[in-house]
């Protein structure tokens, strides 16, 4: 049965319900009937991604993912709304308020077990991996950042509120024994914002989990120098030991303008959740459309191409998979 209480849905079924509503009248007064390839509103499930805030890549991603599945699949539509990203992702799949959200895969693993910002066990389930999601730490080159620990008394660019760059933002910040919201003058701007800022030496660094490239920071490249600053060893470990979903990447020179050096930076993955009651063959759908179709997704936007069905399943910790993902995996023999 499919799900018909969440509030982003109802407007839109009221519409489909009146407008066959109308049609039924029409036929009542002898009026011609409607096309017979006019779309059935009335069958089709109306769903809302939530993605992230503009200047990142969920809000883009999200809109090509959308776009996607609404040219393959008659019996869904998709919208997308911006949200603050992960943490504010899963706690909108628990209220009900939204269908689909993208999150960190380390997030979701903690709103899971009710742990680190979460102060009780959200409810939801995993659909599959998006792309390689990377903390990059940048500062701009007059503000002699070169480590996390030089921050002190800078200003720095967080992440947006129920973000998870600000999650692991803090993290990384408390483990250089800084104190966020007092030893630095920490500012929670868009994504987009904060590479303005880092441009204009209004900001001196931005903490940012985006795909790589980041088409915000490789744009503040071409006009600024910039420090991409390493994490160190000791710092990746505690990471390392603290989230078992992390992993340490090493970005090749050149990767952005004005990158002399290798940068290690922490990487987790971006992932596709759901409601654990949304309709079962409605998800099987959208996990197949978004593999079997990745290169239309990957023609949108470039991160597409990293929608592979070799990784999909990579780094779930535990979280609960949805029984229409699994039913699809299970057919592919992914693992």
């Amino acid at each position: 049965m499919i799900r018909t209480t969440r509030k982003a849905t109802r407007p839109l079924r009221l519409v489909a319900a009146l407008a066959a509503a109308t049609l039924v009248l029409a036929a009542c007064n002898g009026e011609e009937d409607a096309p017979d390839d006019a779309p059935d509103e009335e069958a089709q499930e109306f769903l809302t991604l939530a993605t992230g805030s503009t200047g990142g890549t969920y809000f883009p991603l999200g809109g090509a993912i959308a776009g996607v599945w609404n040219n393959h699949l008659d019996h869904v539509r998709v919208s997308t709304q911006s949200s603050g990203a992960s943490v504010d992702n899963v706690q909108l799949i628990d209220a009900g308020e939204v269908d689909l959200g993208m999150a960190v895969n380390g997030i979701a693993a903690d709103a899971i077990e009710g742990a680190g910002d979460f102060e009780e066990a959200l409810d939801f389930a995993f659909v599959g991996n998006v792309y390689g999601e990377v903390m990059q730490v940048v500062a701009h080159a007059d503000s002699g950042i070169e480590s996390i620990a030089d921050m002190e008394g800078q200003t720095v660019a967080i992440g947006p509120p129920g973000s998870g760059t600000e999650v692991v933002a803090r993290a990384m910040l408390e483990a250089e024994g800084l104190d966020p919201d007092a030893d630095i003058d920490a500012r929670q701007e868009s994504f987009g914002d904060a590479a303005d800022g880092l441009r204009d030496a209004q900001i001196d660094a931005i903490f940012a989990i985006l795909a790589l490239p980041a088409g915000s920071i490789e744009d503040v490249g071409t006009t600024t120098d910039l420090n991409y600053v390493s994490i160190g060893d000791d710092l990746m470990q505690t990471l390392l030991d603290q989230d078992p979903t992390v992993s340490a990447l090493e970005v090749e020179a050149g990767t952005y303008p004005g990158q002399d050096d290798v940068v290690v930076w922490p990487t987790n993955w971006a992932t596709l959740y759901a409601p654990t009651d949304l309709d079962e063959d409605i998800v099987y759908d959208l996990v197949r459309v978004l593999y079997e179709e990745n290169e239309e997704i990957a023609a949108a936007h470039a991160v597409g191409s990293q929608i592979q069905i070799d990784t999909a399943l990579d780094g779930r910790a535990g979280i609960p998979m949805h029984a229409g993902a699994e039913r699809y995996y299970d057919e592919v023999g992914a693992e």
